[in-house]
């Protein structure tokens, strides 16, 4: 064990780690610098659906960090949207959202994107279809 400038007894490594803030590793470290999810630019908005490809091989690579296999981990279960990871593993959108453009270019996941409402049939169209069945 060494000591700190005040003369506490800390572990190794753990200049690493503060007690109250959590971890101290940035983002920018997270993502290796990047930005943007991969080179393909894919946007990954919040509500995107996010899932674990079933054809992906269940090795792990060495191109994925800690942060990557806890995206997986969250992903097997069901299908979740890009915040509810976010959530899920405690990171920031951003990175998460670069997390997720390396698993997709690996075939680790697969991302949709839910219906938008403007684009969902009108709920009086259905409630005519619906009588119009009942009528026969």
């Amino acid at each position: 064990m060494t000591e700190d400038m005040t003369g506490v007894p800390r572990e190794p490594g753990s200049q690493w780690y503060d007690n109250e803030a959590g971890p101290l590793v940035r983002p920018y470290a997270m993502t290796g610098g990047r930005t943007k999810p991969g080179p393909t630019g894919v946007r990954f908005d919040l509500i995107a659906l996010v899932t674990l490809d079933p054809g992906a091989p269940d090795a792990d690579g060495p191109a994925l960090g800690p942060e990557h296999r806890a995206l997986i981990d969250l992903c097997r279960t069901e299908t979740q949207s890009v915040a509810e990871l976010a959530a899920g593993a405690d990171l920031p959108v951003g990175v998460v959202r670069v997390l997720l453009g390396d698993l997709l270019e690996l075939g680790r996941v697969t991302v949709s994107r839910p219906v938008p409402p403007a684009h969902l049939p009108d709920e009086r169209i259905l409630r005519e279809v619906i009588e119009g069945l009942r009528a026969l």
